[in-house]
């Protein structure tokens, strides 16, 4: 994001009013929530290797039950079991 910006400083580019195109405002919006998403899908791996490692990878962090495999296989990062996730 900060290249983004960097980018644009000193531009003289008119993007608000460009109708054919989208605006760097709403670029950048979208870019900030891939990131975003990124993270977090990178901090609930980090998050699933940490339950694996203390050897609670697999049990509900609610209920404490089993996580169904099919649940797991879905979604490895599950920290919840089906039940307590409705």
């Amino acid at each position: 994001m900060e290249a983004v910006a960097a980018a644009r400083e000193g531009a003289n580019v008119d993007d608000e009013h460009d109708p054919e195109g989208s605006t760097i405002a709403y670029e950048r919006s979208q870019l900030d929530a891939v990131r975003r998403s990124a993270l977090e899908r990178a901090a609930d791996a980090e998050a699933a290797l940490g339950r694996l490692a203390d050897g609670t990878f697999g049990r509900c962090e609610r209920c404490a039950a089993r996580i169904g495999a099919a649940r797991l296989e879905a979604r490895p990062t599950a920290r919840l079991c089906i039940d307590c996730a409705r």
